[in-house]
Protein backbone atom coordinates (compact mmCIF):
# COMPACT_ATOMS: atom_id res chain seq x y z
CA UNK A 1 0.00 0.00 0.00
CA UNK A 2 1.13 3.56 -0.63
CA UNK A 3 -0.19 7.08 -0.47
CA UNK A 4 1.20 10.15 -2.16
CA UNK A 5 0.80 13.75 -3.17
CA UNK A 6 1.73 15.69 -6.29
CA UNK A 7 1.83 19.39 -7.09
CA UNK A 8 2.87 20.79 -10.44
CA UNK A 9 2.29 22.80 -13.59
CA UNK A 10 -0.40 22.29 -16.20
CA UNK A 11 -0.72 23.64 -19.75
CA UNK A 12 -3.64 23.11 -22.13
CA UNK A 13 -2.89 23.82 -25.79
CA UNK A 14 -6.35 25.26 -26.55
CA UNK A 15 -9.47 26.32 -24.65
CA UNK A 16 -12.65 26.07 -26.72
CA UNK A 17 -15.95 27.50 -25.49
CA UNK A 18 -18.60 24.82 -24.86
CA UNK A 19 -21.61 27.14 -24.32
CA UNK A 20 -21.18 30.30 -26.42
CA UNK A 21 -24.59 31.66 -25.34
CA UNK A 22 -23.56 31.70 -21.64
CA UNK A 23 -20.04 33.02 -22.35
CA UNK A 24 -20.33 35.40 -25.33
CA UNK A 25 -17.26 37.43 -24.35
CA UNK A 26 -15.02 34.34 -24.48
CA UNK A 27 -15.27 34.44 -28.28
CA UNK A 28 -14.06 31.34 -30.10
CA UNK A 29 -11.75 30.36 -27.24
CA UNK A 30 -9.02 31.59 -25.01
CA UNK A 31 -5.99 30.02 -26.68
CA UNK A 32 -3.43 28.35 -24.42
CA UNK A 33 -4.10 28.02 -20.73
CA UNK A 34 -1.55 27.51 -17.98
CA UNK A 35 -1.92 26.91 -14.29
CA UNK A 36 -1.22 24.51 -11.46
CA UNK A 37 -2.47 21.15 -10.29
CA UNK A 38 -2.56 19.37 -6.94
CA UNK A 39 -3.37 15.74 -6.40
CA UNK A 40 -3.42 12.79 -4.05
CA UNK A 41 -3.32 9.08 -4.75
CA UNK A 42 -3.67 5.81 -2.84
CA UNK A 43 -2.62 2.50 -4.31
CA UNK A 44 -1.14 -0.94 -4.14
CA UNK A 45 2.08 -2.42 -5.54
CA UNK A 46 0.81 -5.55 -7.32
CA UNK A 47 4.39 -6.67 -8.08
CA UNK A 48 7.77 -4.95 -7.82
CA UNK A 49 7.14 -3.46 -11.27
CA UNK A 50 3.33 -2.97 -11.46
CA UNK A 51 1.26 -0.62 -9.29
CA UNK A 52 -2.38 0.44 -9.43
CA UNK A 53 -3.90 3.44 -7.69
CA UNK A 54 -6.87 5.74 -7.50
CA UNK A 55 -6.25 9.46 -7.67
CA UNK A 56 -7.94 12.82 -7.26
CA UNK A 57 -6.63 15.98 -8.93
CA UNK A 58 -7.63 19.58 -8.73
CA UNK A 59 -6.37 22.16 -11.21
CA UNK A 60 -6.80 25.86 -11.87
CA UNK A 61 -5.77 27.45 -15.17
CA UNK A 62 -5.94 30.87 -16.82
CA UNK A 63 -6.44 31.39 -20.56
CA UNK A 64 -6.77 34.67 -22.48
CA UNK A 65 -8.17 37.78 -20.78
CA UNK A 66 -11.65 37.48 -22.29
CA UNK A 67 -11.79 33.74 -21.52
CA UNK A 68 -10.67 33.93 -17.89
CA UNK A 69 -9.83 31.25 -15.34
CA UNK A 70 -11.40 27.84 -14.85
CA UNK A 71 -11.09 24.83 -12.53
CA UNK A 72 -10.83 21.11 -13.22
CA UNK A 73 -11.59 18.34 -10.73
CA UNK A 74 -10.60 14.78 -11.66
CA UNK A 75 -11.19 11.37 -10.02
CA UNK A 76 -9.84 8.22 -11.65
CA UNK A 77 -7.41 5.34 -11.80
CA UNK A 78 -3.72 4.97 -12.63
CA UNK A 79 -1.66 1.98 -13.86
CA UNK A 80 2.13 2.14 -13.60
CA UNK A 81 5.04 -0.02 -14.77
CA UNK A 82 8.48 0.53 -13.19
CA UNK A 83 11.58 -0.63 -15.00
CA UNK A 84 14.28 -2.42 -12.97
CA UNK A 85 16.10 0.19 -10.91
CA UNK A 86 19.65 1.18 -10.12
CA UNK A 87 21.18 -0.05 -6.90
CA UNK A 88 23.23 2.02 -4.47
CA UNK A 89 26.52 0.81 -3.02
CA UNK A 90 24.59 -1.18 -0.39
CA UNK A 91 22.66 -3.11 -3.04
CA UNK A 92 19.34 -1.30 -2.45
CA UNK A 93 17.35 -0.29 -5.53
CA UNK A 94 16.76 3.44 -5.08
CA UNK A 95 16.28 5.00 -8.53
CA UNK A 96 13.48 3.79 -10.82
CA UNK A 97 12.17 4.98 -14.16
CA UNK A 98 8.55 4.24 -14.96
CA UNK A 99 5.73 4.80 -17.42
CA UNK A 100 2.13 5.21 -16.36
CA UNK A 101 -1.30 5.81 -17.77
CA UNK A 102 -4.30 7.30 -16.06
CA UNK A 103 -7.87 8.06 -16.86
CA UNK A 104 -10.57 9.82 -14.92
CA UNK A 105 -13.87 11.64 -14.83
CA UNK A 106 -13.51 15.45 -15.02
CA UNK A 107 -15.82 18.18 -13.72
CA UNK A 108 -15.12 21.74 -14.91
CA UNK A 109 -16.12 25.07 -13.37
CA UNK A 110 -17.55 27.45 -14.40
CA UNK A 111 -19.91 24.97 -15.98
CA UNK A 112 -20.20 25.48 -19.74
CA UNK A 113 -16.96 27.41 -20.32
CA UNK A 114 -14.56 24.57 -21.16
CA UNK A 115 -17.38 22.07 -20.71
CA UNK A 116 -19.30 20.54 -17.84
CA UNK A 117 -17.98 16.98 -17.56
CA UNK A 118 -15.31 15.21 -19.56
CA UNK A 119 -12.98 12.22 -19.62
CA UNK A 120 -9.25 12.73 -19.01
CA UNK A 121 -6.73 10.36 -20.58
CA UNK A 122 -3.11 10.97 -19.59
CA UNK A 123 0.22 9.25 -19.26
CA UNK A 124 3.93 9.50 -19.65
CA UNK A 125 7.35 8.81 -18.16
CA UNK A 126 8.54 9.46 -14.65
CA UNK A 127 11.40 8.91 -12.26
CA UNK A 128 11.23 7.96 -8.59
CA UNK A 129 13.98 7.95 -5.95
CA UNK A 130 13.50 5.93 -2.78
CA UNK A 131 15.14 7.99 -0.04
CA UNK A 132 17.17 6.66 2.85
CA UNK A 133 14.38 7.89 5.10
CA UNK A 134 12.43 4.64 5.35
CA UNK A 135 9.23 4.29 3.31
CA UNK A 136 9.51 7.71 1.58
CA UNK A 137 10.20 8.37 -2.09
CA UNK A 138 10.26 11.50 -4.23
CA UNK A 139 9.53 11.61 -7.94
CA UNK A 140 8.86 13.64 -11.05
CA UNK A 141 6.39 12.82 -13.85
CA UNK A 142 5.91 14.49 -17.24
CA UNK A 143 2.53 13.61 -18.75
CA UNK A 144 0.72 14.25 -21.97
CA UNK A 145 -3.02 14.62 -21.43
CA UNK A 146 -6.20 14.80 -23.45
CA UNK A 147 -9.75 15.87 -22.56
CA UNK A 148 -11.87 13.71 -24.88
CA UNK A 149 -15.15 15.66 -25.12
CA UNK A 150 -13.51 19.10 -25.39
CA UNK A 151 -10.84 17.75 -27.76
CA UNK A 152 -8.11 19.53 -25.82
CA UNK A 153 -4.54 18.31 -25.43
CA UNK A 154 -1.97 19.43 -22.92
CA UNK A 155 0.96 18.57 -20.70
CA UNK A 156 1.66 18.47 -16.99
CA UNK A 157 4.87 18.27 -14.98
CA UNK A 158 4.45 17.26 -11.36
CA UNK A 159 6.90 16.41 -8.58
CA UNK A 160 5.54 13.92 -6.05
CA UNK A 161 6.11 12.52 -2.56
CA UNK A 162 5.05 8.96 -1.73
CA UNK A 163 4.89 6.96 1.49
CA UNK A 164 4.83 3.16 1.29
CA UNK A 165 3.27 1.27 4.20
Amino acid sequence: MFAGFEVGALMLFSTPVADRARFPFAGNGGGRASGFLMGAHVGYDVTEQVAVSIFALGANAQAGTSYGAFDLGVIGGDLRYSFPGWRDRNGVERLHFYVHGRSGWVATRPSGLLGTTDLLVAGGPGVEYFTRLRHFSVGLAADGLFLTRAGVGGISIAPSVRYTF
